[in-house]
């Protein structure tokens, strides 16, 4: 019985957060109807909500700015905006902060986590994976001695949250994982491991003789 209730437990935990946390974005995106004037809204014009409508919406919104901050006119415009937003005490700083993780997270040509790293953390002989972000600031690297790399240590199961660290270069170990194999590796707390890389084998390397058997 224990065994059974274990088997259900592994076909059913995955698939039951899979779905609460797709039914949380879906109510969520929902949201994004309150833009739309009350005469518009699914209840006024068809008598019942229609779930997953604002999660299109919201859709069709990223595309239409997309599309409108490709071109001149748009970022033009986004540029009149954020010089804006630039001029509003308190507001500067929020915007201008996030506008910069957001680009180095999500634009094509950012590369925010650019590999997997072993460190020592949070003490000698304790160790962690970490993911390489960059080097430490010109102002700051001046008072280091040696050369150091930026570094973040995400917490678990909860990898949005850590520790930016600026560690000696000699300190650090690169590991012979994906970024994305590791994320997964610290999600599921070690359980899910990374599977082993395959070697290319090099064209100078000659395939080994066969052993013979003189017994016979």
């Amino acid at each position: 019985m224990k065994r059974y209730v274990i088997a259900g437990l592994l076909v059913w935990v995955p698939l039951g957060i899979t779905i609460w946390v797709l039914a949380f974005l879906v109510t969520t995106l929902d949201q994004t109807l309150l833009l739309l004037p009350e005469k518009l809204r699914p209840e006024a014009l068809f008598g019942f909500h229609i779930p997953g409508l604002g999660a299109v919406l919201s859709f069709a919104i990223l595309v239409l700015t997309g599309a409108i901050a490709a071109n001149f006119f748009g970022a033009r415009l986004i540029g009149l905006w954020e010089a804006l937003l630039g001029r509003i005490p308190f507001v500067k700083s929020i915007y201008s902060s996030v506008k910069q993780v957001s680009d180095t997270l999500l634009s094509d040509s950012g590369n925010a986590f650019r590999k997997a790293l072993l460190v020592e953390f949070p003490y000698p002989g304790s160790w962690t994976i970490a993911f390489l972000t960059g080097s430490p600031a010109a102002t700051v690297a001046s008072q280091l001695a040696g050369e150091h790399v930026s570094v973040y240590v995400p917490t678990t199961p909860n990898p949005t949250s850590g520790y930016f660290l600026m560690l000696p270069r000699s300190r650090v170990h690169e590991l012979d994982m994906t970024v994305d194999e590791a994320l997964k590796h610290i999600i599921s707390m070690g359980v899910v491991a990374p599977k082993p890389h395959a070697v290319a084998p090099s064209r100078n390397t000659r395939a080994p003789a066969p052993v013979l058997d003189h017994r016979n």
